[in-house]
C-alpha cells in the first residue's frame, strides 16, 4: 500500500500500544452508568460537580491499577524502533487518564514522548487531538495514519480525515469493515502502511 503515502503514525494506547485489563462494565455498575452508553460522556452529564469528581475519582483508580500491570504488546517495541529508524514522526492519542498513561509509557519503555490524554483535548470520537497532531508536524491530515482497537478510533480518523488502522489481533469485530486497514499482528503495520518499501527504497538510493 505504497500509495497511501503515509507521513505520520499516531497510535491508540490501550489495547494497541499496552495491554489493558480496565473492567468498564464494573465501572459503569459502580457509577451508575447504562452498559451501552459511554463512559466520559456519562460522567459530564452527571447533575453536580461533586458527583462529577466522585465519579471521575473512581475512573481514575481503576485506570491507575490497570497501570500498574500494563506490558508493551507483542511487536510494539520491534515496530515503533523501525518506524523511528525510518524518521516516521509518531505520537499516542488516548482517552486515558494522563498520570496513567505515563505509567504505562513508563513501564513499557516505548520510546514515545508525545502523548495527547482525554485532559489535552476532547475525547475520541472527536477528532481535535488528531488534528492537533498533524498540525504540530505540519502534515496534512490524509497523509497520516490512526492506529487503533476499537470503533472509537477508526471514526476517529475518519472524522480527522485520515486513514484508519484496526488492530485485530483476536478476531474481526463488526466494525472492522469501516477501517481501511486491518492488521492481526502488530509487527505487521509498517508492511500494511508501505512503509517497508521506504526503508528497502532508502537503504539502495
Amino acid at each position: 500500500m505504497a500509495e497511501l503515502m503515509v507521513k505520520g503514525v499516531i497510535f491508540d494506547l490501550d489495547g494497541t500500544l499496552v495491554t489493558s485489563s480496565l473492567d468498564f462494565a464494573l465501572i459503569k455498575a459502580q457509577i451508575g452508568c447504562d452498559r451501552d452508553a459511554d463512559l466520559l460522556d456519562f460522567v459530564e452529564s452527571l447533575p453536580s460537580p461533586y458527583m462529577r469528581e466522585e465519579a471521575m475519582s473512581l475512573i481514575h483508580q481503576h485506570e491507575m491499577q490497570d497501570a500498574q500491570h500494563a506490558e508493551p504488546i507483542p511487536g510494539v517495541l520491534d515496530t515503533v524502533s523501525f518506524l523511528k529508524s525510518i524518521g516516521i514522526p509518531m505520537a499516542i492519542v488516548t482517552r486515558n487518564y494522563s498520570k496513567a498513561a505515563q505509567l504505562k509509557l513508563e513501564r513499557c519503555r516505548l520510546g514515545l514522548d508525545y502523548m495527547l490524554t482525554r485532559e489535552d483535548a476532547l475525547p475520541k470520537p472527536d477528532p481535535q487531538a488528531l488534528h492537533m497532531v498533524a498540525d504540530s508536524w505540519s502534515l496534512p491530515y490524509q497523509h497520516c495514519v490512526y492506529v487503533g482497537d476499537y470503533k472509537y478510533d477508526i471514526e476517529a480518523a475518519q472524522r480527522a480525515s485520515m486513514h484508519a488502522c484496526l488492530f485485530a489481533p483476536v478476531g474481526l469485530p463488526d466494525y472492522a469493515p469501516q477501517a481501511d486497514i486491518i492488521i492481526e499482528r502488530f509487527i505487521d503495520l509498517p508492511a500494511a502502511l508501505g512503509l517497508h518499501h521506504r526503508a528497502r527504497t532508502d537503504q539502495f538510493a
